[in-house]
């Protein structure tokens, strides 16, 4: 059988979430290694320094916040209507034979699905402290789009439809979308941003 893991149901405790200053830090931190790495080529570190995993780390807590709070909330949390998430299932024997291009198409069409689904999300939720979650995690998902731009993986064309994708299914709790969130990050996302060309020591 193939090597295959999942990224599964968060069990930690939902961790108190972070004041509006401190969750500007992941963002903050993102933008100024993409300034380093455009302006200061020849930085003499072994890796360019926006191949730094500490951000995308960052906003993997945030969304374990992000998961941790709406498990707690009790009112006007809701999705008002199913919506369509990327599988987070990783099956590393398919994976590493996809090339590097097809790795960031899939992981691109994640991130879209996730989007997507977090503004349904986020015009559904009445609960003003979810909309301050809601609202960091969509800013966190287009930086990390940014990160990706900046290592020269090709531009993202959406989908007409994306109930015609593979590798997807839908949720209608607000909760499970916001498991696949982390999940998709935690996996996914990781191993992209692990293993991206632009990061290798070798490559300028």
């Amino acid at each position: 059988m193939g090597n295959r893991r999942t990224y599964g149901p968060n069990r930690e405790d939902p961790v108190r979430g972070y004041a509006d200053a401190a969750m500007e830090f992941p963002r903050l931190l993102a933008l100024l290694l993409l300034v380093l790495d455009w302006t200061q080529p020849g930085l003499s570190s072994p890796l360019r320094p926006i191949c730094d995993l500490r951000v995308l780390n960052h906003f993997i807590q945030e969304a374990r916040d992000a998961e941790g709070a709406m498990k707690s909330c009790r009112e006007g949390c809701g999705l008002s209507q199913s919506v369509t998430v990327p599988q987070t299932t990783v099956d590393f024997d398919v994976w590493e034979k996809k090339n590097a291009q097809e790795q960031a198409q899939e992981v691109q069409t994640g991130l879209w699905l996730l989007q997507q689904s977090l503004n349904t999300l986020q015009t559904s939720v009445t609960n003003t402290a979810m909309h301050s979650h809601i609202d960091n995690t969509i800013r966190n998902l287009l930086s990390i789009n940014a990160v990706l731009r900046s290592l020269n993986i090709q531009e993202f064309t959406p989908p007409a439809n994306a109930t015609d994708l593979e590798g997807t299914w839908r949720v209608s709790l607000a909760t499970d979308l916001l498991q696949v969130h982390v999940n998709f990050l935690r996996g996914k996302v990781h191993l992209l941003l692990s293993s991206a060309q632009a990061c290798k020591p070798d490559v300028s």
